[in-house]
């Protein structure tokens, strides 16, 4: 069916405004933490996809880093094995950590890998140990009661931090037609399988290639002053002030600080943004209103 005259100005107009962000960002990298509802939801899902293949066309070098929490946590239920936390994290032995990876490396990955490809893109699915792509060592938990004189150090078995990211491995990629699709699964020194929250090794990908941005797909709005409003334009001095008067607090933090890293490190810019609409990632790069909260250093 044809477009009616003021949809055919609509479209050209949005095209129009396109341009000089499509001229500013050809040849750059983006990384993307893709999570939440947008990986829930089917028209979410598909929107994202042909977000990302829409990149790679036009020139861009879009990166995906996935999690899969709650589908590890269904897994884990369907299979009886017990779920523990500690300070938000899951206590991962070798049994859930054989799980872990068939869902993040396996299941998950491939799910995301088919959605691009049906979409008109060519993807690849990593996890970290692929090229040792991600090199990870154990993260150590530091746990205090208010009882307590002194912090105990509890070992959470296979959850680990970014030690280093194998930079050749991405250039290869990025410097071809192929979008990577990677799975946050790091290995040790000792050859071990670690499982390294997603929106880390987002940012320290976005780091290690000096990114023109980072994206983390959130199922917020963006960041929220204390009236309720969505902050947009942010300098990483604003958002430290926002954390010391205790505007930015609770789960939100680590999110904050991985794109207070990124962007302290050299990325030109983090976007903390709604997952929960449609083409949020073009609407956040390609349009002047975006559609979540924009971090750069710039004043």
């Amino acid at each position: 069916m044809p477009l009616s005259r003021k949809e055919a100005i609509t479209t050209a107009q949005v095209l129009s405004q396109a341009m000089p962000y499509i001229q500013r960002f050809v040849g750059k990298t983006i990384v993307i933490k893709y999570g939440g509802n947008a990986m829930i939801d089917e028209k979410l899902q598909n929107s994202f996809a042909r977000d990302i293949v829409m990149m790679k066309l036009i020139g861009l070098n879009p990166i995906v880093i996935h999690g899969g929490g709650p589908q590890i946590g269904q897994l884990l239920n369907d299979l009886k094995i017990e779920s523990h936390f500690i300070n938000g994290m899951r206590v991962t032995d070798s049994k859930t950590m054989d799980v872990v990876e068939m869902v993040l490396g396996g299941m998950v990955n491939k799910q995301i890998v088919g959605l691009i490809n049906s979409n008109g893109g060519q993807a690849i699915g990593l996890t970290g140990k692929d090229g040792q792509l991600l090199r990870a060592r154990k993260l150590k938990v530091k746990h205090k009661t208010p009882e307590m004189e002194a912090p105990e150090i509890i070992d959470i078995g296979h959850v680990g931090e970014v030690a280093s990211v194998n930079v050749k491995v991405l250039d290869m990629l990025v410097n071809s037609d192929i979008i990577p699709v990677i799975a946050p699964i790091g290995v040790g020194e000792d050859g071990a399988s670690y499982n390294i929250n997603a929106d880390l090794v987002a940012g320290k990908v976005a780091e290690v290639l000096q990114a023109e941005k980072l994206i983390l797909l959130t199922n917020i709005a963006g960041l929220m002053d204390k009236e309720g409003q969505v902050l947009t334009g942010l300098t990483t001095q604003q958002v430290d002030a926002l954390i010391e008067d205790g505007t930015i607090y609770g789960g939100m933090l680590p999110k904050i600080d991985c794109a207070l890293s990124a962007v302290k490190s050299g990325v030109t810019s983090a976007h903390i943004i709604d997952g929960r609409v449609e083409h949020s990632c073009m609407l956040e790069i390609f349009t002047d209103e975006g559609v979540g909260t924009l971090i750069t250093n710039r004043g």
